[in-house]
């Protein structure tokens, strides 16, 4: 079975390091790097389209958390904007074993999580601004799901391409995703031609000049 124009961007996608991405973004005059968002292991990566989920102050009735989450389509990334808040989580273990379950990709939030044990053991991609033991229920409600919202200073809309490594996250734009993946595969093809000749004894001064690497992040 062939796959899909949008799951074949999710293909090249994942073969690609964030650093290359970036600098595809950088030469594009494209933002999409999403600041402090860090993987809890370093060893974490995820590639998915986003499934958005937009958090507010809870009112005076109690709050839900994460009831959206068993309808998250399989291969999704779930990304949480709680506008950054370092007060209160909006994911744990129950959420993580979920997802895990369901074949989701992974869960990016612009705020914290907790039981980070769970995600380590199940090696469930989790990237965030921390973690910390303190509930979001009756802190934090869910306002809306798909809708565009903000990680790390990046717009997020529903179905558009998350790429997370070591490195952090960056988010590319359904419009955007054919040109920034074409020029990171160029960079990165780029930057794999140095290394070959690094290894093969040459100058790495030299071997940047053979291939204008100084000019790869220019438009």
């Amino acid at each position: 079975m062939s796959l899909s124009p949008e799951d074949r961007n999710v293909a090249r996608a994942a073969k690609l390091d964030t650093a290359s991405i970036s600098d595809a973004m950088d030469r594009l005059r494209i933002s999409g790097q999403c600041q402090r968002i860090a993987p809890r292991d370093p060893s974490f990566r995820l590639t998915g389209r986003a499934f958005t989920v937009l958090y507010r102050a809870s009112g005076t009735l109690p709050g839900t958390v994460g009831d959206y989450i068993d309808d998250v389509p399989a291969g999704s990334v779930i990304a949480l904007d709680n506008g950054g808040r370092e007060d209160a989580t909006v994911w744990g273990d129950l959420l993580t074993e979920t997802a895990h379950r369901r074949g989701i990709a992974g869960t990016v939030i612009d705020g914290i999580c907790r039981d980070v044990t769970v995600c380590l053991g199940l090696g469930y991609p989790v990237y965030s601004r921390g973690h910390w033991m303190r509930t979001g229920k009756d802190r934090v409600e869910v306002e809306a799901t798909n809708v565009p919202i903000t990680i790390g200073g990046a717009r997020v809309a529903p179905g558009d391409l998350l790429r997370g490594d070591a490195d952090g996250i960056v988010a590319i734009r359904r419009a955007d995703e054919e040109r920034v993946l074409a020029a990171a595969e160029e960079i990165e093809a780029t930057e794999n031609r140095i290394r070959e000749a690094i290894r093969a004894g040459s100058r790495l001064d030299e071997a940047r000049a053979s291939v204008r690497y100084h000019e790869l992040q220019r438009k």
